[in-house]
């Protein structure tokens, strides 16, 4: 780390914590001329490929997940703050996997299992358009399967 007073290239880290938000902060002395610095550090995670229905490659955009949460969730009883920690946790999902390139298939999946956790009528407003629902027999299969499972 060169000092940012007098361009030295060598400085020395006198103390290192861990801040609330995840960085590391570093208390830096210049061994030339003696002055103090702070430098905060974090870690550059970065999030897979989308490998789309038509094999098209694009970057993952959060925009594009929250947009469709917050579609399913039109004039549903739900907080802001529960859309926010659900596109969270699929992100961190997402770059846990480690894959540099994931199907938007698998995306998909992930919020079908969000919304169901979150509520049950966005559950079926995002699966019925997600996978296409042709007929009335394919959102009575969907709710006898909720139905059929413990409420949470």
């Amino acid at each position: 780390m060169h000092c940012p007073f007098c361009n030295a290239p060598d400085t020395r880290v006198i103390d290192s914590r861990l801040t609330p938000d995840g960085k590391v902060r570093r208390r830096r002395e210049c061994g030339a001329c003696k002055e103090r610095f702070t430098t905060y550090e974090s870690a550059e995670l970065t999030l897979p490929r989308v490998i789309k229905r038509d094999n098209r490659r694009e970057a993952f955009d959060e925009s594009k997940l929250r947009c469709g949460l917050q579609r399913a969730l039109e004039k549903r009883p739900v907080e802001s703050e529960r859309i926010d920690a659900c596109v969270q946790k699929i992100k961190e999902t997402l770059m846990r996997r480690g894959d540099r390139e994931v199907p938007a298939r698998i995306i998909g999946e992930m919020v079908m299992d969000e919304l169901k956790t979150l509520d049950r009528v966005a559950y079926v407003r995002f699966a019925s358009v997600y996978r296409s629902f042709e007929d009335v027999s394919e959102f009575r299969e969907v709710i006898e399967g909720l139905e059929s499972e413990p409420s949470t």
